[in-house]
């Protein structure tokens, strides 16, 4: 293990290599979006690309959740960086051979999503090794308000390229800053966890079904992966068709693409940036259920407003919320879970992402192109306000949200 008294400097290092890989991530599919949507105005398009980009990672996250708990996760974190680079570089050559076509986007954000798969339980169960259990919600919170400025900084710049330069231009710039991420990752000196130091055949299949009856087991992980299960599915309109009811009900400008998401970057990077100060509620759910109440009225609002500038407003207030809600979600997982189960646990909530979001918009991409798009806020929008009671009032969930020091005093 790496020294506590050296986990700052760690960790800015690693959140140095994730700023880096997540700006060309961001770049590229924001790119990839817009040209989608401007091109082609399409629910059945939106929703090949966004099952196109997560399919993959629910096929492949049980087995990332076993390397992550079996292997070395920084280098699971820099393979995974190398893999998506090297798909970006692939389709990049395509397009510059003029063979590209909407088929290379869905087929690149496939591949890419392999990657993804890999990387991210590697990374959630990667930061406990380094950093004091105290201080995970700061560094998360910082963390969360980091990826915000990138998710500020990137539809702009990212709006910028394509206006003057093709789509391989902004693909290339990803491939440059996920090798400079693999660098900077490099020189971060974390030992391997315990159990990557086992010699020894891997079980894949052994460690899967060890790894899902300890979530079955497990009364909070249990309960909290069921309500995150419906929140998704619920929240699959909100995040994924607002560029396109923007784009059919205020016009079609690619300003007005980049302004929601600005807005929506703003909003999270204060939210993280409470989260990192404050720290939520002393019950860490007492933040997640205030974030789902006011995230449920705020999609209702976005199927209301009939003006932009207020739609802006509101969307920068969404963004406020998501910290509230992902940051106290994170920091009870890395504290609940136990180290050598972290990997998987963190695969099991990628699959649940990856399979209700694509599987929602099977249904919701299409009927996107038979009602509006407002209808179907309205109507989610209060479904996640009614859920909101379901998480504050499960007793499973508020115990597990206690402070430590409660718990042991009780």
């Amino acid at each position: 293990m790496t020294p506590r008294e050296h986990w700052k400097k760690e960790t800015a290092l690693f959140l140095t290599s994730q700023t880096l890989s997540i700006l060309g991530t961001m770049l590229v599919q924001y790119a990839i979006m817009w040209h989608i949507t401007l091109t082609t105005q399409s629910g059945v398009m939106m929703t090949i690309s966004i099952v196109a980009g997560f399919i993959p990672t629910f096929i492949l996250s049980p087995f990332a959740g076993v390397w992550a708990d079996r292997f070395d996760r920084k280098r699971l974190i820099m393979l995974a960086d190398f893999g998506i680079a090297l798909t970006t570089l692939i389709a990049t050559i395509i397009f510059w051979t003029g063979w590209g076509s909407l088929w290379i986007l869905f087929a690149m954000s496939a591949v890419r999503a392999f990657g993804s798969a890999v990387q991210n339980p590697a990374v959630g169960a990667f930061l406990p090794q380094f950093v004091p259990e105290d201080q995970l919600m700061r560094v998360n919170g910082i963390n969360g308000s980091i990826q915000s400025v990138i998710m500020l900084v990137s539809p702009m710049l990212s709006g910028a390229l394509m206006t003057v330069a093709p789509l391989e231009t902004i693909f290339m710039i990803d491939v440059v800053t996920a090798g400079l991420a693999i660098a900077v990752l490099y020189f971060l000196k974390v030992e391997p966890h315990a159990r990557a130091l086992e010699k020894g055949k891997v079980d894949y299949f052994g460690d899967l079904k060890d790894g899902i009856n300890y979530v079955k087991n497990h009364p909070f992980i249990r309960g909290f992966f069921i309500f995150t299960a419906f929140f998704h599915v619920l929240i699959t309109p909100v995040a994924t068709l607002t560029p396109l009811q923007v784009t059919r009900t205020f016009g079609e400008d690619i300003w007005r693409l980049t302004a929601i998401e600005i807005a929506f970057s703003i909003g999270m990077l204060i939210g993280g940036l409470v989260m990192a100060s404050w720290g939520g509620f002393r019950n860490r759910v007492h933040s997640m259920v205030l974030a789902t109440f006011v995230l449920g009225l705020l999609t209702v609002a976005l199927g209301i407003v009939p003006d932009f500038w207020v739609y802006l407003l509101i969307m920068g207030i969404t963004g406020l919320t998501i910290p509230l809600f992902n940051t106290p979600a994170t920091v009870l997982i890395q504290e609940k879970v136990e180290p050598n189960y972290l990997g998987r646990v963190f695969s099991v909530m990628a699959m649940i992402y990856s399979s209700t979001m694509p599987a929602s918009m099977l249904f919701f991409g299409p009927l996107a192109d038979v009602i509006d798009i407002e209808w179907m806020l309205i109507a989610t929008g209060l479904l996640v306000f009614i859920q909101a009671f379901f998480l504050g009032g499960s007793k499973v969930m508020i115990k597990a949200g206690e402070p430590k020091v409660q718990e042991a005093e009780s």
